[in-house]
């Protein structure tokens, strides 16, 4: 995860890793539908009623499917473990979050955002991923793609080692790292000093570290975080910016050079399609 209002040049380098065994995940595109958390629609996706193969990126001001909605759908869909060391992990469910959360200047995202984040439900790790990516109306594959550029899919990484902003229980050199802490947990490296109250499920949950932050991705594409207009920024922050809003999750920025790097990768890894590839693969 990379800070609201992070200092300029704030960075973390990603670890990967490659395995054995080949998984692959085909997903035929189809359509995507929204819904609040309250009663479901019959048929978002389409007239047939049949649980969507692929989920889409949604426009800004579409209402949400409902968490329970997303993880009927998921599981109707399963998708073999390709991850054994998730297996914890993707068992355990989130919590709620405080009020105020996303950091947001705009009141809609504590109405309308925040009080959906729960991380409830569990799975394998790509069905965690794609619950995540129905919740929040955005891309599959990038949600995958950039799984894969943040963690390798683990949700035991951990990175952003400082000597500060260490999280209750995980002070300098208690994790491995002699003098240092780690500030980013999880799947897609939510950071700890940025999402307190969240803690600890961001690093116990893998569904509420995906949920997190994909929370805060549904923020900014709404155009809830106008404070990036305020900060250093290159063009204008504004609603509806899918890779903007991606690449703000690195650098706390609109766009920049440590944003555009970043939103390169997503796209090559999402284009490559990392996740079917055999070395990526640790059942």
């Amino acid at each position: 995860m990379r800070p609201f209002r992070a200092p300029p040049g704030t960075q973390r380098t990603t670890r990967r890793a490659a395995v054995a065994i080949a998984l692959g995940i085909a997903c035929a595109v189809a359509g995507c539908g929204w819904n609040s958390d309250g009663p479901s629609l019959t048929a978002p996706y389409g007239h047939s009623g049949r649980p969507p193969a692929f989920f889409r990126t949604l426009p800004p001001g579409t209402r949400l499917p409902s968490s329970s909605q997303c993880a009927k759908w998921v599981r109707a869909r399963p998708i073999a473990e390709n991850k054994g060391m998730n297996a914890p992990y993707n068992q355990t469910e989130g919590q709620h979050v405080a009020s105020n959360f996303l950091g947001s200047d705009e009141p809609q995202a504590d109405q309308q955002i925040t009080p959906r984040i729960n991380g409830n439900f569990t799975g394998t790790t790509a069905e965690i991923l794609r619950w995540a990516a129905c919740k929040w109306g955005i891309s599959q594959d990038i949600v995958f793609a950039q799984a894969a550029v943040e963690s390798w899919w683990r949700q035991t990484t951990l990175g952003d080692w400082n000597t500060t902003g260490c999280p209750p229980g995980h002070g300098p050199g208690i994790d491995g790292t002699l003098g240092l802490c780690p500030q980013s947990w999880g799947i897609l490296q939510n950071r700890y000093p940025y999402e307190q109250s969240s803690w600890p499920a961001i690093a116990t949950s893998t569904a509420m570290n995906a949920d997190t932050a994909y929370a805060v991705w549904r923020s900014c594409y709404e155009g809830y975080q106008t404070w990036l207009n305020t900060v250093p920024h290159v063009g204008t922050y504004q609603a509806g910016n899918v890779w903007g809003c991606v690449g703000r999750w690195v650098s706390g920025r609109w766009f920049g050079p440590q944003a555009d790097q970043y939103i390169a990768k997503v796209k090559r890894d999402m284009r490559d399609r990392v996740w079917t590839h055999p070395n990526f693969q640790e059942p």
